[in-house]
C-alpha cells in the first residue's frame, strides 16, 4: 500500500459498515477512505455492500452508485468517464489509477479505495492538488516561438518532429504518476515530479518552440530534476501507459550534451 499523509497525530480508523439488503446475492464489499479535516478529528475506512447485478463494470460505477443510494456524503471528483479528464484519480487496491478505467473484475477480493497517496486530503477521495498545478504551471506550458511564422500559413512541423510530442502530450494531469514517486512524497517542495517533467519534455522536444535554453536553465536545480532516482513507479503506475521516467532521463541527457 502507498504512503498516506494523516493529520498530525491521527490514526485510521475502523467507520461504518453498510450492509446490503437480503434479497441481494451478488455482494462486492468496498473499504472506502472517509476524511473530511474540518470535521473529523481521525479518518475512517467505512465499508459498503453494493449490489454487483445492478452496478456497472467500473470501480467508479460501484463509488457512483454507493453515493445516490446508500451514502450521499460520499465525496470524489469524475467527469468525463472515459479516461480522458483525469478528475477520478485515486488508489484503488494500492495502485494509482482513474476509477473509470478500472474494472471491477480486475480486483480480487474486497476494494479498497484511498485517495491520491501523500497529498493533503480536501475530503475523502479528494485530494488537494494546488502544488501538483503550481508546478506544471512553473515549466510554462505553452510554446514560445519567436520565428514569425509563414506568410499566410502556421508552424509547420514534419511527421518525425510530430511523433516527439505524441506521447508527452497525452498526458492527462491525472496526477498518478508524481504521487506514486516515493522522492515526490518526500520533496515535492522542490523536486517538480514526474508529471511536470514529462510536460516539460513536451515543449522541450517540440521543433517549433524557441526556448529550449530558457527551460533548460529553469531546472537547472539540485532538485526539480535531479531527485529522480529512475525508481519506474511513475512509468508503471501511469494509466495512460506513458513513460514519465523516460522523459526525464532525456532531459538529463540534454542538459549534459549542451554542456559538450
Amino acid at each position: 500500500m502507498a504512503e498516506f499523509r494523516l493529520p498530525k497525530n491521527s490514526r485510521i480508523s475502523k467507520g461504518k459498515h453498510f450492509p446490503a439488503a437480503d434479497s441481494v446475492s451478488n455482494v462486492r464489499k468496498f473499504a472506502v477512505y472517509r476524511y473530511n479535516p474540518s470535521s473529523d478529528d481521525n479518518p475512517r475506512v467505512d465499508t459498503y455492500d453494493v449490489d454487483m447485478d445492478n452496478c456497472g463494470p467500473m470501480v467508479l460505477d460501484a463509488l457512483i452508485k454507493i453515493k445516490n443510494e446508500i451514502d450521499p456524503t460520499l465525496t470524489f471528483r469524475r467527469s468525463c468517464r472515459e479516461g480522458i479528464c483525469g478528475s477520478c484519480a485515486m488508489n484503488i487496491d494500492g495502485g494509482n489509477t482513474l476509477a473509470c478505467i478500472r474494472a471491477n473484475d480486475e480486483l480480487k477480493g474486497d476494494v479498497k479505495i484511498y485517495p491520491l497517496p501523500h497529498l493533503p486530503v480536501v475530503k475523502d477521495l479528494v485530494a488537494d492538488l494546488t502544488n501538483f498545478y503550481a508546478q506544471y504551471a512553473s515549466i510554462k506550458p505553452w510554446l514560445q516561438s519567436r520565428t514569425p511564422p509563414p506568410p499566410d500559413q502556421e508552424h509547420l512541423q514534419s511527421k518525425a518532429d510530430q511523433e516527439l510530442i505524441n506521447e508527452p502530450a497525452a498526458c492527462i494531469l491525472c496526477a498518478c504518476c508524481s504521487t506514486s514517486c516515493p522522492s515526490y512524497w518526500w520533496n515535492s517542495d522542490r523536486y517538480l515530479g514526474p508529471a511536470a517533467l514529462l510536460a516539460s519534455y513536451r515543449w522541450l522536444v517540440d521543433s517549433r518552440d524557441d526556448a529550449t535554453d530558457e527551460r533548460l536553465n529553469e531546472l537547472e536545480d539540485p532538485f526539480k530534476l535531479y531527485r529522480c532516482h529512475t525508481i519506474m513507479n511513475c512509468t508503471q503506475t501511469c494509466p495512460k501507459g506513458l513513460n514519465p521516467a523516460k522523459a526525464i532521463a532525456e532531459t538529463k541527457k540534454m542538459m549534459v550534451e549542451r554542456k559538450h
